[in-house]
């Protein structure tokens, strides 16, 4: 098994968010009461959760030769983040701009950089887990099947991309929010997917989940008001992959999720929350969470019990 815990792959952008009392109109122009600018990157977002962990991580990504290129490359230096498959391209890295009104928000994406993302099989090999969001349908099936032949565990925050169901069969963890889910599959029914583990965010907070065996759980318990969601389903996943690779039941791996997304909706930024695992347990005992923290990681995410 390879040196690395995780590995992501997924996009790495430059953030601007606005906090507004109202969208603006056609042709209007509105004054936001807060605003915020940092790196960000849904995969990325969840790398720094798991960094901030003490877990062992590396990044597949692209970005320009620009400061905003050197910003995400010594950002995840400071972290103890491999920046071994980052390619560093001759195009603008991306840039994302959201403008956000409670929980809604209106994203405008320029991926520069982004496209030219490529896998190195030898060194996705170097993980234990790999885990995907914002990628191409092309960028998913390649991971997916390079980590299935190698015996590496995956996670995939599929959002609005397709993929075959043969590939999806493969994939251990799936994560999806509730409307991405109905819109997908009709209805929120969990035996829908394929995938061996599912995690369905809701609305509202909590998650739907299906494990492995087929047992179905949701989970609840936690709610904050909305400051700004962007990242709080990156930290979801988080939750969800540190305790896949500590061998905890897909119950207390969605607690943590939960835990860990209730902590990002109450800041501006995806990664302002970002705190320290000690930290982290310490929220948890004041919440009469109860989490498995204890745990050692697993040698064998697959075959841990569910």
């Amino acid at each position: 098994m390879g040196d690395l815990d995780v590995i992501g792959i997924g996009n790495l952008n430059y953030d601007i968010i606005m906090l507004v009392d109202r969208f603006p109109e056609f042709h209007e122009k509105v004054n936001a009461k807060e605003a915020h600018f940092g790196l960000g990157g849904a995969a990325a977002n969840t790398i720094t959760w798991l960094a901030s962990f003490g877990l062992k991580t590396g990044y597949i990504g692209a970005v320009g030769r620009d400061e905003i290129g050197e910003a995400h490359l010594s950002f995840f230096r400071r972290m103890g983040v491999d920046t071994g498959g980052i390619r560093v391209v001759d195009a603008p890295s991306g840039v994302a701009v959201a403008m956000v009104h409670g929980d809604d928000k209106r994203i405008v994406k320029y991926p520069g950089a982004n496209l030219f993302k490529e896998i190195d099989p030898d060194y996705l090999g170097r993980a234990r887990h790999v885990h995907l969001s914002s990628n191409p349908i092309e960028t998913i099936e390649k991971a997916i099947n390079l980590a299935d032949e190698r015996g590496i565990t995956t996670s995939l925050d599929i959002g609005e991309a397709p993929l075959r169901r043969e590939v999806e069969e493969r994939v251990d963890y799936l994560m999806m929010n509730e409307d991405e889910y109905r819109r997908k599959f009709g209805s929120l029914d969990p035996f829908l997917s394929r995938a061996k583990n599912l995690v369905i965010t809701l609305n509202g907070g909590g998650a739907l989940i299906r494990d492995s065996q087929g047992n179905v759980q949701e989970i609840r318990g936690l709610s904050a008001k909305v400051v700004d969601s962007t990242g709080a389903g990156d930290a979801f996943d988080a939750g969800i992959i540190y305790g896949a690779l500590h061998g905890w039941s897909l119950a207390d791996s969605a607690r943590l999720g939960m835990l860990l997304a209730y902590l990002t909706v109450q800041k501006v930024g995806a990664r302002s929350a970002v705190v320290s695992l000690d930290e982290v347990k310490r929220l948890a005992r004041e919440l009469g969470m109860n989490l498995p923290f204890e745990n050692g990681p697993a040698r064998n995410v697959r075959e841990q019990k569910p």
